[in-house]
């Protein structure tokens, strides 16, 4: 199934945002808009917008709105109209700097919403402190893994579920120092898929998980773009078995 958009993460500070409308709805999107920083004015004509939401019951005059704005080549949320968006407003789960996001294209905010309240119960408290501890340690990490693949991986086992920068877990305050100061580089590693069936979902949650970590994937002829589609983007796809002696870092076969 294709996806219904693009994620994306917008600069928010100072920009211009118009909010058409009133009542309870526009209030709801007014603190959300300010909340991440945007200056929200009513004024629909305001030339330093580039993106808008429009709160609107009724019908004809929503579409007028709604219209005008795209006449100017400005990008409209429609509350309540998900077919009449060039955007949506996700739910947010918040540990800053860590956003999470949770959309359903504008079909159900309920059940984003519903979604949120699970992963606010997951997700540590301190989880924004651990990216700002990876963030400060930037240059310390391309000292000790200068080539970008190397640095990539030591991080993707140091995150990993039960790593010691497990993101899913507390951890103290220099967390991040205390792994670096031992960190190494990854070893080479192979790991075999023999599918069941065609389906992604029948994937067990082992091999679901190696594919989103794997550096590269050794695959055969016949195995579809659906289970090659739940690896990582950057992950490597290669036709044909994983060679002898496989590059470091992870490696799938996929029989």
């Amino acid at each position: 199934m294709a996806v219904n958009g693009l994620p994306v993460l917008l600069r928010t500070a100072g920009r211009c945002v118009i909010l058409v409308g009133d009542g309870e709805a526009a209030d709801a999107k007014r603190r959300l808009l300010e909340r991440s920083g945007l200056r929200v004015v009513a004024d629909a004509d305001a030339d330093d917008a580039r993106i808008a939401v429009v709160a609107v019951e009724d019908d004809v005059a929503a579409r007028a709105a709604i219209d005008a704005l795209r006449a100017r080549g400005i990008l409209v949320n429609a509350v309540d109209r998900p077919a009449d968006c060039d955007f949506t407003l996700p739910a947010i789960v918040d540990r800053a700097p860590v956003l999470v996001a949770i959309s359903t294209g504008g079909v159900s905010a309920g059940l984003a919403a519903a979604i949120r309240q699970r992963l606010e119960a997951l997700l540590p408290a301190g989880l924004g402190r651990l990216a700002e501890g990876l963030g400060a340690a930037r240059g310390q990490l391309r000292t000790r893994f200068p080539a970008g693949g190397d640095r990539r991986r030591a991080i993707g086992a140091a995150i990993a579920a039960g790593g010691p920068l497990d993101p899913m877990v507390p951890h103290d305050d220099d967390a991040v120092a205390g792994w670096l100061a031992d960190a190494a580089p990854v070893a080479s590693r192979v790991e075999t898929i023999r599918l069941r069936s065609t389906d992604p979902d029948d994937l067990t949650l082992r091999e679901a998980r190696w594919l989103g970590q794997a550096d590269r994937i050794h695959h055969a002829a016949d195995v579809p773009p659906a289970i090659l589609d739940r690896a990582r983007a950057d992950a490597v796809r290669v036709p044909g078995p994983v060679p002898a002696d496989p590059l470091p870092g992870l490696t799938i076969g996929i029989l």
